[in-house]
């Protein structure tokens, strides 16, 4: 087997710096990352985990804690994680918290005695769970959602731009009795689009929350086409709920645009093929993921320093659904 004295001869450089690329370290020159990966790659060297865990008292592996496993947006985004984990040295395990707080806790309480290396979560809303990973020294980045009561390093999208967004653009394109799904209160996604549907909307607001999940959007429509008040448009804040309610206007023979518009946060991959096109606020999933993978290993790496935000923008993706 090589060893990493081997590595350090072909790619020129020394031990030390082999070390340093392979745990991750910001400070080394690219050029010297490189070869130090290519001779990686070319000799098939893997450190010793063991010896390497007992020097840090800790394994080479990440927990990455996403809210719902079945919701394609995550994939991407987890994609984007494990592409920076792998080249700093690390495995991802990836957990389902299933939006479940209690399932959410479990994941972290095994994060934690397991002495991971790092733990990056799309929070459920568990305020037990987000307390314990603030209790501990294992490293954490919160992604999408915002983790609440605590100040760790943190990815997001702009939430309220992008639903403002969305809605002036229904607003624009003539419909005037605009209503909105959002997810759950208290959790960070919901809550920022919604209130950034309120800023843009001049009407009186008509918002229904219910889970993130298809069935709670198919739910939400259907009270939302029961109301005496019923809306010509809707903003729907995730995209589970976008089909949800998609099929449910199907259900009912409801025209859309005609006499339904609508707006789904986050791209849907045939959203531009089904007909009418669905308009989208679309996040850039992947940069998501790869940003909190490069937060996370600046944490290892500089325990001490202050928690850092990166707010990356959402895009409005305008197709037929929200066009009269």
């Amino acid at each position: 087997m090589p060893t990493i004295y081997d590595v350090a001869r072909e790619a020129g450089v020394s031990a030390a710096t082999v070390s340093r690329v392979l745990n991750g370290a910001r400070t080394v020159d690219p050029a010297m990352v490189a070869r130090v990966l290519t001779a990686v790659r070319e000799l098939g060297y893997r450190p010793n985990a063991v010896a390497r865990n007992l020097r840090r008292s800790r394994t080479t592996l990440w927990a990455v804690i996403i809210s719902d496993i079945g919701n394609p947006f995550f994939t991407s985004m987890v994609r984007g994680i494990e592409d920076v984990a792998q080249q700093a040295g690390y495995s991802v395990v990836l957990c389902n918290s299933d939006e479940n707080p209690a399932k959410e806790e479990t994941y972290v309480a095994a994060a934690l005695s397991e002495q991971m290396a790092g733990v990056i979560i799309a929070s459920s809303g568990s305020v037990k769970a987000a307390k314990s990973l603030l209790g501990s020294p294992v490293p954490v980045v919160a992604i999408d959602r915002e983790l609440p009561r605590g100040e760790v390093d943190t990815v997001v999208v702009d939430n309220e731009a992008g639903a403002r967004k969305a809605t002036l653009h229904l607003a624009e394109a003539g419909f005037e009795r605009i209503a909105c799904i959002t997810g759950p209160e208290g959790v960070s996604t919901a809550d920022l689009r919604l209130r950034g549907y309120t800023s843009a909307f001049a009407g009186e607001p008509v918002v229904v929350r219910t889970d993130f999940r298809e069935q709670g959007g198919h739910d939400a429509m259907s009270a939302l086409l029961a109301s005496p008040k019923r809306p010509d448009a809707v903003f729907v804040a995730n995209n589970l709920m976008t089909v949800g309610a998609l099929r449910c206007l199907a259900e009912r023979g409801v025209a859309v645009p005609g006499e339904m518009g609508l707006v789904g946060f986050d791209e849907i991959p045939w959203a531009d093929l089904v007909r009418p096109s669905l308009t989208t606020v679309a996040q850039p999933t992947y940069e998501l993921g790869r940003m909190a993978a490069r937060l996370l290993v600046d944490r290892i790496s500089t325990p001490a320093a202050q928690p850092a935000t990166v707010v990356l923008p959402a895009e409005l993706r305008p197709r037929q659904s929200s066009i009269r």
